[in-house]
């Protein structure tokens, strides 16, 4: 027999608020199992602040560290320095990966693309970013990002989840646990691959670690199923779909009486959400519904499931339903050699489609209330990997220095923050730290950094660990 709904929420509220002391993740999963339940819930928990300047995410992750110096830190020095060997007082001492530290010789490898200042904010922009130049005014560029890590898996760890090692919840899960969901149809957190290249992307870099498993990310996948098993097999109604998972639902629950195990809780919710996906997710992923002048911003690849292209409609269409945090992650940045014939592929694939969600965001009055975020895990190194040629170049790992940029939410758009030395190679003025920009990130959705945290093993965790301030001079 099922338990009636006022037990069950009885239930969810003693246990949920006697374990976390009124979190409002605990909170949001509780409304999952009954959506009237975190409407009806007095309690605010102290992380959330006033200061609300976005609702949701959209994080385009450019997995395999984009030039800087060939796209936006626009360095005219070395041209003049080209082919010569990168001075000793430019490394300082850092270390370097084991791809180069053997290379006899370092020569410097100035960029082959044309530079132009674009905008009312004169931003520089590379011409192999036509389209992205177009909403220059519209974009926060930070030129001094820097890192810890210098290989790639520890360095997509630490921007995902705030540590290069594996196993804490990533950014995305964290925005989920503090912040819940907008729409109890669809999952507070999407994750999307595009692209093609050698490092691999872990189910854990939108994972949950070690908060309730209900806040991990949902990867939607290309092709005609966006998530696995939302169909009713063959022969099997919608009523009886819901007449076993009723039944099921009754099982869990004698379980969970018997043991507590939040795990069940979280198990019963999300048995719940797949059975409303299964109508909200074919809605969602059918982009035959949007007039043609869409796919003129986008580009002719959004109609393709699988490209980024598509992923970035697909993005819009989540986060203009509320959904909280979506992540796309497009591969093969990672230039060792051949860099400029993979530079202009790499851009070709998303810069109109880029360009177009700003402009789509923009012009259904969404601009304002999303965060947009573009970066790698790191930049690249101005001395070459490999033989130099006139047209031909490649570029190192290079923690110490990268862009990425953003805009929306709440963001100063139309400036540049942040400079690095002539060779592009150390920050000369206003550092930024992989803690910064999360903490500046959750601070514009009002969340406070340092309150947000969940206890495991026996200490208070952070996404920004023990590190990380606001970057007020970012904000509008």
């Amino acid at each position: 027999m099922t338990p009636e709904p006022s037990a069950l929420v009885g239930l969810a509220r003693r246990q949920f608020l006697g374990r976390a002391s009124g979190s409002l993740g605990t909170l949001a999963l509780a409304s999952l199992l009954d959506p009237g339940f975190a409407k009806a819930a007095p309690i605010a928990p102290a992380f959330l602040t006033k200061a609300v300047r976005a609702k949701r995410v959209i994080y385009l992750f450019q997995s395999g560290g984009p030039p800087q110096q060939d796209l936006f830190d626009y360095k005219p020095y070395l041209d003049q320095v080209h082919g010569e060997e990168t001075p000793a007082s430019v490394f300082n001492g850092q270390r370097l990966t084991g791809m180069t530290a053997g290379q006899s010789s370092f020569p410097v490898a100035k960029s082959i693309f044309k530079f132009k200042q674009h905008g009312n904010s004169g931003a520089w922009i590379s011409e192999v970013m036509p389209h992205l130049a177009s909403v220059a005014d519209e974009l926060c560029f930070v030129k001094s990002l820097h890192t810890t890590a210098i290989n790639h898996d520890p360095a997509i760890t630490y921007l995902q989840t705030g540590f290069q090692i594996a196993g804490r919840p990533s950014i995305g899960a964290w925005m989920s646990y503090g912040l819940g969901s907008e729409n109890e149809n669809l999952p507070a957190f999407v994750a999307m691959l595009s692209g093609k290249g050698d490092q691999p992307l872990y189910d854990r870099l939108w994972g949950a670690g070690f908060l309730p498993s209900v806040h991990q990310g949902v990867r939607f996948r290309s092709g005609e199923d966006p998530v696995l098993f939302l169909k009713n097999p063959e022969g099997f109604s919608t009523e009886l779909r819901r007449k076993t998972l009723d039944h099921l639902g009754a099982l869990n629950r004698l379980r969970l009486n018997a043991v507590g195990d939040p795990e069940i809780e979280t198990r019963i919710a999300q048995y719940e959400l797949a059975y409303r996906m299964q109508t909200a997710v074919p809605e969602l992923a059918d982009v035959s519904d949007e007039p043609e002048n869409t796919f003129d911003l986008y580009g002719a690849d959004a109609k393709k499931p699988g490209t980024y292209a598509y992923n970035m409609l697909i993005a819009r269409r989540l986060s203009e339903r509320g959904v909280r945090f979506v992540q796309l992650f497009h591969r093969g940045w990672d230039t060792h050699n051949g860099l400029p014939n993979q530079l202009r592929q790499r851009c070709k694939d998303t810069d109109q489609a880029t360009a177009g969600l700003i402009k789509d965001l923009k012009q259904r009055g969404l601009l304002d209330e999303t965060l947009v975020v573009w970066g790698g895990e790191f930049g690249r190194t101005v001395y070459c990997q490999g033989d130099l040629g006139p047209n031909n170049y490649g570029r190192d790992h290079h923690p110490r220095c990268f862009t990425m940029w953003l805009a929306g939410g709440g963001m100063k758009p139309g400036i540049s923050y942040g400079a690095t030395d002539d060779f592009s190679y150390n920050i000369a003025a206003n550092p930024v730290s992989v803690h910064d920009l999360h903490a500046t990130l959750l601070h514009q959705l009002g969340v406070d950094h340092e309150r947000m945290t969940f206890k495991f093993q026996g200490r208070d965790y952070r996404l920004t660990d023990v590190e990380g301030k606001v970057v007020r001079d970012l904000l509008a």
